[in-house]
């Protein structure tokens, strides 16, 4: 199995991107390289990285996005694998308009699972491809940050960046 790949550096971060037939398949911060290799590994097995300028188009688009085009990674196609319940909060992820956030029981409702708050959670920490895939939108109902795979550092900042260019009110 062949993937194409890439670092990228962002303000937000170096990233590392891998893709599979035109979609984005990963996503990760680069000091969890290692993490992201077995996602990788349990998911394709034995793979190859091949290393391509662009894979998805995702690096276009994640630099607009970084510029402050924050709708640019609307259009960035994903195969993210999961189970079916993981690919409905994924997709619900992805309707999370830029510049808001959402609890996991809100998530949870929006699904019509509404006692579901722990699974949208487990699915949310397992997004294969955050900041495309916006898991960060997600918030505790008390509104603080709660559960960043790349930390609430980053969390903070994507989400103020986005405010910030989406004319929402920053984070206090």
């Amino acid at each position: 199995m062949k993937l194409e790949a890439t670092r990228i550096a962002l303000p937000f971060g170096d990233l590392l991107l891998y893709a599979h037939d035109g979609a984005l398949c990963a996503l990760g911060w680069s000091d969890q390289r290692d993490e992201l290799r077995s996602l990788l590994e349990r998911r394709f097995g034995s793979f190859t990285r091949v290393e391509t300028r662009d894979p998805a188009g995702a690096v276009t688009a994640l630099e607009k996005y970084a510029d402050g085009d924050v709708a640019a990674l609307d259009d960035v196609a994903v195969d993210t694998g999961g189970t079916g319940f993981q690919q409905r909060v994924w997709r619900a992820l992805r309707a999370i308009p830029v510049g808001t956030t959402t609890s996991y029981g809100a998530l949870a409702r929006s699904l019509g699972e509404p006692r579901a708050m722990r699974a949208v959670g487990a699915a949310n920490g397992r997004n294969p491809v955050p900041i495309v895939i916006p898991c960060h939108r997600v918030i505790a109902s008390d509104g603080s940050l709660h559960g960043y795979g790349g930390g609430l550092d980053r969390k903070r900042m994507l989400l103020d960046h986005e405010r910030r260019h989406a004319g929402a009110p920053q984070l206090v």
